[in-house]
Order: structure tokens, then sequence, then C-alpha cells
């Protein structure tokens, strides 16, 4: 009786993800450590969840690169280090590292109550 197979497992999705992204417009601030020292950039966020988030940034981030990261969450600053996930000309995309839960709570009730531009009126007849 053969208790193991030798097959290779099937590599993870990644296209699945554990938190659920919301499209959320925020502003944001990164911290990133460059050559000659700290460097602080703008963006914008695109979309948010409680384990990263989607930006349009000013300035170049590598991949694997950490930043710290604030964002203007609805009057308050939400402070979090994050891993550059992915880049290109366009946008970035992140993972939260080290978020507590009180902090995951804080994005996901925070997103939750803004409206979604999906569901937004329609013109008026």
């Amino acid at each position: 009786m053969k208790l193991f197979s030798s097959a290779p497992s099937p590599a993870p999705d990644r296209s699945i993800r554990r938190y659920p992204r919301s499209i959320f417009t925020a502003p944001l601030t990164l911290r990133h450590l460059g050559a000659g020292g700290v460097h602080k950039l703008r963006g914008i966020t695109l979309d948010v969840s409680e384990g990263g988030m989607g930006a349009l940034v000013q300035g170049n981030l590598q991949m694997g690169e950490a930043v710290e990261v604030d964002m203007h969450l609805d009057g308050q600053v939400l402070n979090a280090v994050a891993i550059v996930r992915h880049t290109s000309n366009v946008r970035c995309g992140f993972e939260f590292l080290g978020m507590t839960s009180e902090e995951r709570a804080q994005i996901t009730e925070i997103i939750s109550r803004k409206p979604d531009p999906s569901r937004s009126a329609r013109w008026a007849d």
C-alpha cells in the first residue's frame, strides 16, 4: 500500500486573496530606505484590504522592498509596514506586515463606511 505520492503538489493559486479588497481612495505617504537615506514618496490608494493595498505612487519602488506607510483614512492616520509585492509604471501592490487584529478591524470598519462606486446612482431620466 502506497501512502505518499511522488508527484509534486500544485502551486498555490496566487489570484485568491486572504482578504477581499475594496475600491478605496485615500492619500498616503511612503518612506523607504534608498541610496542617500530615507526617501519620502506620496501616493493615493486604489484599493485596500486588511492584508494590503494597491496604490499609485510617485517615484520608483522595487519588488521586495520594505516601506513604511501612512494612510490618511477618514480623518485618521494609519501607520503600517508593508512589502512591495508588485510594481509597474502604473501602480504598486503592497502586503501589510505585522498588523494587529485591532489595526485590521480599523481598516475593515473604515472601508465598510465608504459608498461602493459600482453601486453609484444612475443618471436621472
